[in-house]
Protein backbone atom coordinates (compact mmCIF):
# COMPACT_ATOMS: atom_id res chain seq x y z
CA UNK A 1 0.00 0.00 0.00
CA UNK A 2 1.59 3.49 -1.31
CA UNK A 3 1.69 6.08 1.48
CA UNK A 4 1.97 9.73 1.30
CA UNK A 5 3.38 12.44 3.55
CA UNK A 6 0.37 14.76 2.71
CA UNK A 7 -3.65 13.86 1.77
CA UNK A 8 -5.42 16.77 0.87
CA UNK A 9 -9.13 15.69 1.76
CA UNK A 10 -11.60 17.56 -0.27
CA UNK A 11 -9.58 18.51 -3.06
CA UNK A 12 -12.15 18.92 -5.33
CA UNK A 13 -13.97 22.20 -3.40
CA UNK A 14 -13.11 25.26 -3.80
CA UNK A 15 -10.39 25.50 -1.54
CA UNK A 16 -9.53 21.99 -1.61
CA UNK A 17 -8.44 22.97 -5.08
CA UNK A 18 -6.47 25.67 -4.24
CA UNK A 19 -4.50 24.07 -1.74
CA UNK A 20 -3.66 21.53 -4.53
CA UNK A 21 -2.67 24.17 -6.46
CA UNK A 22 -0.44 25.84 -3.88
CA UNK A 23 1.64 22.26 -3.27
CA UNK A 24 2.26 21.39 -7.19
CA UNK A 25 3.82 24.82 -7.55
CA UNK A 26 5.60 25.76 -4.77
CA UNK A 27 6.26 21.83 -3.29
CA UNK A 28 6.61 19.61 -6.32
CA UNK A 29 8.44 16.82 -4.81
CA UNK A 30 6.45 16.81 -1.97
CA UNK A 31 4.86 12.87 -2.08
CA UNK A 32 1.15 14.14 -1.77
CA UNK A 33 -2.50 12.78 -2.78
CA UNK A 34 -6.14 14.19 -3.82
CA UNK A 35 -8.82 13.00 -1.77
CA UNK A 36 -12.44 12.69 -2.36
CA UNK A 37 -15.93 11.52 -2.11
CA UNK A 38 -15.60 10.69 -6.01
CA UNK A 39 -12.63 9.54 -7.77
CA UNK A 40 -13.99 10.88 -11.44
CA UNK A 41 -14.86 14.36 -9.92
CA UNK A 42 -11.25 14.39 -8.47
CA UNK A 43 -9.37 13.01 -12.03
CA UNK A 44 -11.78 16.26 -13.56
CA UNK A 45 -10.27 18.35 -10.93
CA UNK A 46 -6.71 17.32 -11.25
CA UNK A 47 -7.01 17.17 -15.24
CA UNK A 48 -8.95 21.02 -15.15
CA UNK A 49 -5.82 22.72 -13.03
CA UNK A 50 -3.03 21.54 -15.37
CA UNK A 51 -2.04 18.81 -12.61
CA UNK A 52 -0.07 15.85 -13.65
CA UNK A 53 -1.62 12.25 -13.75
CA UNK A 54 0.99 11.20 -11.33
CA UNK A 55 -0.66 13.04 -8.50
CA UNK A 56 -2.78 9.94 -6.95
CA UNK A 57 -6.40 10.26 -6.42
CA UNK A 58 -7.96 8.66 -3.12
CA UNK A 59 -11.49 8.22 -2.55
CA UNK A 60 -12.83 8.87 0.55
CA UNK A 61 -16.09 9.81 2.53
CA UNK A 62 -17.00 10.60 6.00
CA UNK A 63 -20.22 8.77 5.29
CA UNK A 64 -18.18 5.53 5.12
CA UNK A 65 -15.63 5.53 8.26
CA UNK A 66 -13.90 2.75 6.77
CA UNK A 67 -12.69 4.84 3.97
CA UNK A 68 -12.16 7.17 6.22
CA UNK A 69 -9.68 5.24 8.25
CA UNK A 70 -7.76 3.79 5.00
CA UNK A 71 -7.27 7.14 3.87
CA UNK A 72 -5.56 7.94 7.34
CA UNK A 73 -3.98 5.52 7.46
CA UNK A 74 -2.23 6.25 4.04
CA UNK A 75 -0.38 9.32 5.18
CA UNK A 76 1.43 11.48 7.60
CA UNK A 77 -0.94 14.71 7.79
CA UNK A 78 -4.58 14.77 6.55
CA UNK A 79 -5.12 18.88 5.20
CA UNK A 80 -9.31 18.91 5.42
CA UNK A 81 -10.94 21.52 3.87
CA UNK A 82 -13.99 19.67 3.72
CA UNK A 83 -16.47 21.71 6.10
CA UNK A 84 -19.01 22.63 7.48
CA UNK A 85 -16.98 20.75 9.99
CA UNK A 86 -20.00 20.31 12.09
CA UNK A 87 -21.20 18.58 9.90
CA UNK A 88 -18.85 16.75 8.67
CA UNK A 89 -15.59 17.06 10.49
CA UNK A 90 -15.92 14.55 13.50
CA UNK A 91 -15.05 11.39 11.45
CA UNK A 92 -11.28 12.31 10.15
CA UNK A 93 -10.42 14.20 13.64
CA UNK A 94 -11.37 10.53 15.37
CA UNK A 95 -9.67 8.65 12.80
CA UNK A 96 -6.34 10.93 12.80
CA UNK A 97 -6.83 11.05 16.76
CA UNK A 98 -6.68 7.01 17.30
CA UNK A 99 -4.81 6.26 14.44
CA UNK A 100 -1.66 8.72 16.02
CA UNK A 101 -1.85 10.56 12.63
CA UNK A 102 -1.64 14.36 12.13
CA UNK A 103 -4.72 16.72 11.06
CA UNK A 104 -5.38 20.53 9.79
CA UNK A 105 -8.07 22.58 9.03
CA UNK A 106 -9.34 25.92 8.21
CA UNK A 107 -11.93 25.55 11.09
CA UNK A 108 -13.43 28.33 12.00
CA UNK A 109 -16.65 26.77 14.27
CA UNK A 110 -16.02 27.11 17.91
CA UNK A 111 -18.82 24.43 18.74
CA UNK A 112 -17.23 22.13 16.71
CA UNK A 113 -13.78 23.10 18.06
CA UNK A 114 -14.77 22.47 21.63
CA UNK A 115 -16.41 19.41 21.07
CA UNK A 116 -13.28 17.81 19.66
CA UNK A 117 -10.92 18.96 22.64
CA UNK A 118 -13.88 17.66 24.61
CA UNK A 119 -13.76 13.90 22.98
CA UNK A 120 -10.35 14.00 21.40
CA UNK A 121 -7.98 15.47 23.37
CA UNK A 122 -6.66 12.64 25.67
CA UNK A 123 -7.05 10.49 22.57
CA UNK A 124 -4.98 12.45 20.35
CA UNK A 125 -2.26 12.84 23.32
CA UNK A 126 -1.87 8.96 23.89
CA UNK A 127 -1.31 8.35 20.50
CA UNK A 128 0.85 11.34 19.37
CA UNK A 129 -1.78 12.81 17.15
CA UNK A 130 -1.27 17.05 16.72
CA UNK A 131 -5.05 18.16 15.86
CA UNK A 132 -4.84 21.26 14.83
CA UNK A 133 -7.53 23.60 14.13
CA UNK A 134 -7.67 27.20 12.57
CA UNK A 135 -4.66 26.91 10.34
CA UNK A 136 -6.08 29.42 7.77
CA UNK A 137 -6.69 33.41 7.86
CA UNK A 138 -8.16 32.40 10.76
CA UNK A 139 -6.51 31.82 13.12
CA UNK A 140 -2.65 31.64 12.02
CA UNK A 141 -1.69 35.68 11.36
CA UNK A 142 -3.54 36.33 14.71
CA UNK A 143 -2.46 33.83 17.00
CA UNK A 144 1.00 33.91 15.81
CA UNK A 145 1.12 38.24 15.50
CA UNK A 146 0.10 37.97 19.33
CA UNK A 147 2.97 34.88 19.87
CA UNK A 148 5.76 37.14 18.04
CA UNK A 149 4.81 40.39 19.76
CA UNK A 150 5.08 39.01 23.39
CA UNK A 151 8.34 37.00 22.50
CA UNK A 152 9.36 40.37 21.36
CA UNK A 153 8.78 41.86 24.42
CA UNK A 154 9.95 39.49 27.01
CA UNK A 155 13.08 39.81 24.77
CA UNK A 156 13.16 43.73 24.70
CA UNK A 157 11.78 44.47 28.22
CA UNK A 158 12.14 41.06 30.43
CA UNK A 159 8.34 40.59 30.41
CA UNK A 160 4.92 40.35 28.18
CA UNK A 161 2.61 42.67 27.84
CA UNK A 162 -0.71 41.85 29.77
CA UNK A 163 -2.76 43.62 27.58
CA UNK A 164 -2.87 43.64 23.79
CA UNK A 165 -4.65 44.63 20.64
CA UNK A 166 -5.12 43.39 17.40
CA UNK A 167 -6.55 45.64 14.69
CA UNK A 168 -7.62 44.57 11.19
CA UNK A 169 -5.82 48.18 9.18
CA UNK A 170 -6.58 46.91 5.85
CA UNK A 171 -8.29 44.16 4.48
CA UNK A 172 -10.11 43.18 0.50
CA UNK A 173 -11.46 39.83 0.42
CA UNK A 174 -14.52 37.70 -0.27
CA UNK A 175 -16.82 34.93 0.68
CA UNK A 176 -16.60 31.71 -0.44
CA UNK A 177 -20.07 29.25 -0.28
CA UNK A 178 -17.80 27.24 2.41
CA UNK A 179 -17.93 30.18 4.40
CA UNK A 180 -20.88 31.30 4.31
CA UNK A 181 -22.18 27.46 5.01
CA UNK A 182 -20.13 26.79 8.15
CA UNK A 183 -21.35 30.35 9.44
CA UNK A 184 -24.97 28.89 8.94
CA UNK A 185 -24.21 26.04 10.72
CA UNK A 186 -22.68 27.52 13.82
CA UNK A 187 -25.82 30.22 13.70
CA UNK A 188 -28.11 27.18 13.38
CA UNK A 189 -26.82 25.39 16.37
CA UNK A 190 -26.22 28.52 18.20
CA UNK A 191 -29.72 29.74 18.13
CA UNK A 192 -31.46 26.35 18.63
CA UNK A 193 -29.57 25.68 22.40
CA UNK A 194 -29.12 28.52 24.66
CA UNK A 195 -25.98 27.11 26.26
CA UNK A 196 -24.14 26.95 22.92
CA UNK A 197 -24.99 30.65 22.33
CA UNK A 198 -23.70 31.34 25.68
CA UNK A 199 -20.27 29.63 25.45
CA UNK A 200 -19.95 30.67 21.64
CA UNK A 201 -19.82 34.75 23.58
CA UNK A 202 -17.14 33.44 26.00
CA UNK A 203 -13.55 34.47 25.19
CA UNK A 204 -12.71 31.42 27.23
CA UNK A 205 -14.89 28.51 25.54
CA UNK A 206 -12.10 26.81 24.73
CA UNK A 207 -10.10 26.44 27.67
CA UNK A 208 -11.32 24.18 29.60
CA UNK A 209 -12.12 25.45 32.26
CA UNK A 210 -9.79 28.31 32.84
CA UNK A 211 -11.95 31.44 33.16
CA UNK A 212 -9.02 34.81 33.05
CA UNK A 213 -9.78 38.51 33.24
CA UNK A 214 -12.58 40.30 31.88
CA UNK A 215 -11.73 41.35 28.46
CA UNK A 216 -12.05 44.59 26.85
CA UNK A 217 -15.37 45.22 24.71
CA UNK A 218 -15.26 44.56 20.98
CA UNK A 219 -18.83 44.39 20.27
CA UNK A 220 -19.49 47.87 19.27
CA UNK A 221 -17.63 50.92 17.66
CA UNK A 222 -15.26 52.63 20.11
CA UNK A 223 -12.43 55.13 19.65
CA UNK A 224 -9.38 53.46 20.70
CA UNK A 225 -7.01 56.40 22.48
CA UNK A 226 -4.26 54.37 21.85
CA UNK A 227 -3.91 54.60 18.34
CA UNK A 228 -5.30 57.35 17.56
CA UNK A 229 -8.39 55.84 15.31
CA UNK A 230 -11.67 54.54 15.69
CA UNK A 231 -12.62 50.59 15.73
CA UNK A 232 -15.16 48.39 14.51
CA UNK A 233 -16.29 44.94 15.28
CA UNK A 234 -14.26 42.55 13.42
CA UNK A 235 -16.61 39.26 12.66
CA UNK A 236 -13.78 37.24 13.02
CA UNK A 237 -13.21 38.25 16.45
CA UNK A 238 -15.63 35.87 18.25
CA UNK A 239 -13.31 33.00 16.38
CA UNK A 240 -9.80 34.16 16.95
CA UNK A 241 -9.91 35.53 20.52
CA UNK A 242 -10.78 32.16 21.66
CA UNK A 243 -7.82 30.62 19.77
CA UNK A 244 -5.70 33.27 21.33
CA UNK A 245 -6.42 32.48 24.75
CA UNK A 246 -6.12 28.51 24.40
CA UNK A 247 -2.95 29.11 22.76
CA UNK A 248 -1.50 31.02 26.06
CA UNK A 249 -3.72 28.25 28.48
CA UNK A 250 -1.88 25.08 26.14
CA UNK A 251 1.89 26.84 26.78
CA UNK A 252 1.20 27.41 30.54
CA UNK A 253 -0.14 31.56 30.52
CA UNK A 254 3.58 32.85 29.26
CA UNK A 255 1.42 35.96 28.89
CA UNK A 256 -0.02 35.75 32.38
CA UNK A 257 -3.65 34.36 33.94
CA UNK A 258 -4.71 37.93 33.59
CA UNK A 259 -4.33 38.67 30.10
CA UNK A 260 -6.63 40.75 27.93
CA UNK A 261 -6.93 40.46 23.90
CA UNK A 262 -9.53 42.43 22.01
CA UNK A 263 -9.82 42.32 18.00
CA UNK A 264 -10.71 45.06 15.76
CA UNK A 265 -10.93 46.61 12.55
CA UNK A 266 -9.18 49.87 12.82
CA UNK A 267 -11.31 52.57 10.45
CA UNK A 268 -9.01 55.98 11.26
CA UNK A 269 -9.87 58.97 12.98
CA UNK A 270 -12.09 61.61 13.11
CA UNK A 271 -16.06 62.20 12.33
CA UNK A 272 -15.10 60.08 8.77
CA UNK A 273 -13.62 56.95 10.89
CA UNK A 274 -16.28 56.96 13.26
CA UNK A 275 -19.31 56.71 10.08
CA UNK A 276 -17.07 53.67 8.72
CA UNK A 277 -16.83 52.26 12.13
CA UNK A 278 -20.62 52.54 12.73
CA UNK A 279 -21.31 51.22 9.37
CA UNK A 280 -19.68 47.88 9.23
CA UNK A 281 -21.34 47.56 13.10
CA UNK A 282 -24.39 47.87 11.81
CA UNK A 283 -23.98 45.50 8.79
CA UNK A 284 -25.35 42.17 7.93
CA UNK A 285 -23.00 39.80 7.28
CA UNK A 286 -25.60 37.12 6.65
CA UNK A 287 -27.07 39.62 4.03
CA UNK A 288 -23.33 39.88 2.21
CA UNK A 289 -23.36 35.28 2.29
CA UNK A 290 -26.93 34.59 1.62
CA UNK A 291 -26.65 33.86 -1.92
CA UNK A 292 -23.58 31.70 -1.63
CA UNK A 293 -23.77 28.38 -2.08
CA UNK A 294 -21.10 25.28 -2.08
CA UNK A 295 -18.18 25.60 -4.41
CA UNK A 296 -18.46 29.56 -5.22
CA UNK A 297 -15.81 31.45 -4.56
CA UNK A 298 -13.62 34.35 -5.51
CA UNK A 299 -12.03 34.40 -8.78
CA UNK A 300 -8.14 34.43 -9.76
CA UNK A 301 -8.06 38.23 -10.06
CA UNK A 302 -10.11 38.88 -7.08
CA UNK A 303 -7.52 36.41 -5.02
CA UNK A 304 -4.63 38.11 -6.31
CA UNK A 305 -6.21 41.53 -6.03
CA UNK A 306 -7.00 40.93 -1.98
CA UNK A 307 -4.69 41.95 0.95
CA UNK A 308 -4.94 41.89 4.48
CA UNK A 309 -2.70 44.54 7.08
CA UNK A 310 -3.02 43.57 10.89
CA UNK A 311 -1.05 45.63 13.98
CA UNK A 312 -0.61 43.81 17.01
CA UNK A 313 0.10 46.02 20.17
CA UNK A 314 1.04 45.87 23.53
CA UNK A 315 1.93 48.97 26.06
CA UNK A 316 3.11 47.76 29.67
CA UNK A 317 2.49 49.55 33.30
CA UNK A 318 5.62 51.42 32.83
CA UNK A 319 5.04 52.88 29.01
CA UNK A 320 6.99 50.46 27.15
CA UNK A 321 5.03 49.89 23.65
CA UNK A 322 5.58 47.55 20.91
CA UNK A 323 3.68 46.59 17.59
CA UNK A 324 4.07 43.35 15.29
CA UNK A 325 2.61 43.79 11.84
CA UNK A 326 1.52 40.22 10.38
CA UNK A 327 0.48 40.76 6.44
CA UNK A 328 -0.07 39.03 2.79
CA UNK A 329 -0.81 40.21 -0.33
CA UNK A 330 -3.69 37.77 -1.05
CA UNK A 331 -7.07 37.69 -0.40
CA UNK A 332 -7.35 36.27 3.35
CA UNK A 333 -9.76 33.61 2.88
CA UNK A 334 -8.68 31.82 -0.18
CA UNK A 335 -5.41 33.09 -1.52
CA UNK A 336 -3.83 33.63 1.53
CA UNK A 337 -5.40 30.69 3.52
CA UNK A 338 -4.16 27.98 0.66
CA UNK A 339 -0.79 28.88 1.19
CA UNK A 340 -0.67 28.87 5.42
CA UNK A 341 -2.75 25.65 6.08
CA UNK A 342 -0.10 23.96 3.41
CA UNK A 343 2.91 25.29 5.26
CA UNK A 344 1.07 24.34 8.61
CA UNK A 345 1.27 21.07 7.60
CA UNK A 346 4.68 20.96 6.58
CA UNK A 347 5.99 22.64 9.37
CA UNK A 348 3.91 19.58 11.55
CA UNK A 349 6.36 17.16 9.41
CA UNK A 350 9.54 18.63 9.20
CA UNK A 351 10.09 21.74 11.61
CA UNK A 352 8.06 20.12 14.82
CA UNK A 353 8.48 16.28 14.49
CA UNK A 354 8.42 15.80 18.53
CA UNK A 355 5.73 18.17 19.62
CA UNK A 356 2.95 16.54 21.63
CA UNK A 357 -0.09 15.50 20.57
CA UNK A 358 -3.39 17.12 21.32
CA UNK A 359 -6.16 19.54 19.95
CA UNK A 360 -3.97 22.07 19.58
CA UNK A 361 -4.15 25.75 18.61
CA UNK A 362 -1.39 26.98 16.37
CA UNK A 363 1.07 28.91 18.67
CA UNK A 364 1.98 26.28 20.60
CA UNK A 365 2.69 23.36 18.16
CA UNK A 366 4.39 25.94 15.79
CA UNK A 367 5.82 28.20 17.38
CA UNK A 368 8.08 30.52 15.53
CA UNK A 369 9.03 27.96 12.60
CA UNK A 370 5.67 28.31 10.93
CA UNK A 371 6.73 32.14 11.34
CA UNK A 372 10.22 31.52 8.97
CA UNK A 373 8.08 29.21 6.58
CA UNK A 374 5.68 32.00 5.82
CA UNK A 375 7.51 34.16 5.71
CA UNK A 376 10.18 32.08 3.43
CA UNK A 377 8.00 30.10 1.18
CA UNK A 378 4.75 32.19 1.47
CA UNK A 379 5.69 35.86 1.51
CA UNK A 380 4.17 36.96 4.04
CA UNK A 381 5.10 39.41 6.64
CA UNK A 382 5.85 39.19 10.00
CA UNK A 383 8.05 41.97 11.56
CA UNK A 384 8.35 44.46 14.61
CA UNK A 385 7.13 47.86 13.33
CA UNK A 386 8.12 49.54 16.68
Amino acid sequence: MQTYDVVVYGASGFTGRLVAEYIQATHPDLSWAMAGRSLEKLAAVRAEMGLPDSVPLLKADVSDPTSIRDMVRRTKIVITTVGPYLKYGEPLVAACAEAGKDYVDLCGEPPFMWNMIEKYDDVAKASGARIVHSCGYDSIPFDLGVYMLQEEAKSRFGAPFKDVKGRVRGMKGAYSGGTALSGIETTKLAQSDPDVMHRLLSPFALTSGFEGARQPADHKPVYDEDLGSWAAPFYMAIINTKNVHRSNMLMGHPYGTDFTYSEMIATGPGDAGEAAARAIASADKNAETAHLKAGDGPDKDAREAGFYDLVFTGMSDTGERLSVNVADDRDPGYGSTCKILTEAALCLIHDVPDATGGVLTPAPVFGHSIINRLRDNAGMVFEVES
